[in-house]
């Protein structure tokens, strides 16, 4: 009994000094402040400038992508040479692009649906914007369109079927997956993971840059976003995130780096301690970046231009030297060795996105040239990057000609008009 006595408080007394010897000494831990922590703070008109030129720049982006949407480049280049503005929409109708055969010039797709509808989202919900609520937004517009299809009138006209179930194909996969979010936690994710046949698409970024542009701060735009993302799994919920923080980063600044930063310093999520993959959609924008600095700094000189005069061959219209041609053919092709499965899977459209805004480094027309030359899903991709950049040079700064083409356009045959939807989100931020 004494040996256990002793033995016990030997070894109490052995912890006690090893406690005792514990150094004194604590280096505190760093902590992380916000990117941009201060509310935003703009003029009601310069806020309208700069709403209105988010809308209307990911329309004009939108709009020039259409024509070619999923197409191979080099496919691009044998119909159209290089597309530097916006051509005739001509495609066969389609729930996802237009409701109508062939449109002209300024017609746009799904993607400016979606932002059209997310403005009207807030207008509804205004201070209680919630992932529940925006999953009944989605069912009851899918719910009225559903009831259209018992109106009388139909009969009388038997064409106008065929354009109400194109509004309802539209929706129809998205309000799956709401109706069953309002259910219950095991029917959301068995819908959600069969959304568009289980890929990772780009779902959400048709319209979380939306949210950039009523919140006060890129990391509030990030957590609302990501909230909101109800069709996004794995990195493109991030994705969505960022693309919203970067839109509301381009309320903010002109200066493009701190806005591709956005991905490095926002991240309130913590995807960055993944364990042994980090975080896949800061690599994929680091690494875009990289690729596009360093062909930047590659010197071109005429006997490479002609070493191989087919790979290099520069498209009818191209409106830059031919070694700027040469650097983005360059670039095109390192873009196309991660090309995924389906065109529209969340990673890719966020690498060419990045990609195509380093490239053009702030330059509107330069930057959506790039992607919609690039082809793939390149409507949705020049969307967002129309929306970043324009909500960056505000309406003001965008092209002339293409911006009054695509406001008349959308008023006048799509009936979304996009200067009363930018009217409606300032009235209701400011």
């Amino acid at each position: 009994m004494n040996y256990r006595y002793y033995a016990f408080l030997s070894f109490a007394l052995l912890w006690i000094s090893c406690d005792n010897t514990k150094s004194k000494v604590d280096i505190p831990s760093p902590k992380k402040t916000a990117y941009a922590s201060d509310t935003l703070q703009l003029s009601r008109e310069a806020l309208y400038d700069k709403v209105l030129g988010a809308l209307v720049g990911s329309a004009i982006g939108d709009a020039m992508g259409a024509p070619t949407e999923m197409w191979y480049r080099k496919d691009i280049q044998l119909k159209y040479g290089y597309i530097t503005d916006i051509i005739p929409l001509v495609r066969p109708q389609s729930p996802e692009g237009s409701w109508a055969h062939h449109l002209m010039a300024g017609a746009t797709t799904d993607d400016t649906r979606w932002k059209y509808v997310t403005a009207k989202y807030f207008s509804e919900y205004d201070t209680e914007l919630s992932p529940q609520n925006f999953a009944s937004f989605i069912v009851n517009y899918y719910q009225s369109q559903t009831k259209l299809l018992r109106d009388d009138s139909i009969t009388n006209a038997p064409d106008s079927l065929d354009h109400r179930i194109e509004k309802i194909d539209w929706i129809k996969e998205w309000a799956r997956v709401a109706l069953a979010y309002g259910k219950s936690p095991e029917e959301y994710r068995k819908a959600q993971s069969r959304f568009y046949g289980g890929e990772m698409s780009c779902a959400g970024q048709l319209y979380t840059p939306m949210f950039g542009l009523v919140t006060n701060t890129p990391d509030e735009a990030y957590r609302i976003a990501y909230d909101h993302a109800l069709f996004d799994v794995g990195y493109g919920k991030d994705i969505s995130a960022l693309v919203s923080a970067m839109t509301h980063m381009a309320l903010r600044t002109q200066n493009m780096d701190s806005i591709l930063n956005v991905a490095t310093f926002v991240d309130p999520y913590g995807y960055q301690d993944s364990r042994l993959v980090g975080r896949i959609s800061y690599g994929i924008a680091d690494g875009s970046i990289k690729n596009v600095l360093a062909i930047r700094q590659k010197v071109l000189v005429d006997s490479l231009i002609a070493k191989d005069s087919i790979l290099y061959k520069i498209p009818d219209g191209f409106p830059e030297p031919k070694n700027e041609w040469v650097r983005q053919e360059m670039v095109y092709q390192l873009l196309e060795k991660d090309e995924k499965a389906i065109a529209f899977h969340a990673g890719e459209i966020w690498q060419i996105l990045i990609t195509g805004m380093q490239f053009g480094h702030g330059d509107f027309e330069k930057t959506l040239q790039f992607i919609v030359n690039y082809g793939r899903d390149n409507d949705t991709v020049a969307a967002v990057a129309g929306m970043i950049l324009g909500a960056r040079a505000g309406y003001s700064g965008l092209p002339d000609d293409q911006k009054q083409k695509v406001l008349q356009v959308n008023k006048e045959n799509l009936g979304i008009d996009l200067e009363a939807l930018a009217q409606e989100l300032t009235a209701q931020i400011h």
